[in-house]
């Protein structure tokens, strides 16, 4: 029940993150026709974009984290009996979850300094603990799925099809 509705909340992440996508990469080729032929670019779209960016990337980590999907160097680890493979998932999950938390801490004091600091952004004015917000909740999510999965007794459910 709860995968199911973690999984879900992934996909709908997904969805938002490729339309932020699509759109970004509409403004970049607009962005480009008004600066190359009306000698006029849009102001704060290369701003934007790395807002994309940001958030493509902190928040897609924590979808493939959820998923059990991201890259890892496993050979030796695969020809190990299930029950070893099994302890170094669940080692695995662990270290990712103290370093996910670690990071989560650290970001979010940055991310509150900013705030405290209400520094904005140069083109658009944005607020800049905007796009470090980014951060916490990308390394928060990574550490609660890592969390599940070592207290739902499955620390080998990250991608291992074998």
């Amino acid at each position: 029940m709860v995968d199911r509705q973690i999984d879900r909340a992934m996909r709908a992440l997904e969805f938002v993150l490729a339309v932020a996508f699509c759109l970004a990469v509409v403004l970049n080729f607009v962005n480009v026709i008004a600066r190359y032929v009306f000698n006029n670019a849009i102001h704060g779209a290369d701003e934007l974009q790395v807002q994309v960016l940001i958030a493509m990337a902190f928040l897609g980590a924590a979808i493939v984290q959820c998923r059990g999907q991201h890259l890892r160097m496993d050979v030796l680890a695969n020809a190990m009996p299930h029950a070893i493979r099994t302890a170094l998932r669940a080692l695995e999950a662990l270290l990712v979850i103290a370093l996910a938390a670690f990071t989560v801490v650290q970001s979010a004091r940055y991310t509150f300094q900013m705030y405290t600091l209400a520094r904005t952004s140069d083109a658009l004015g944005m607020p800049v603990w905007t796009s470090h917000l980014l951060v916490v909740i990308g390394f928060g999510l990574i550490a609660l799925a890592a969390l599940w999965r070592v207290l739902s007794g499955r620390p080998d459910v990250t991608g291992d099809r074998t």
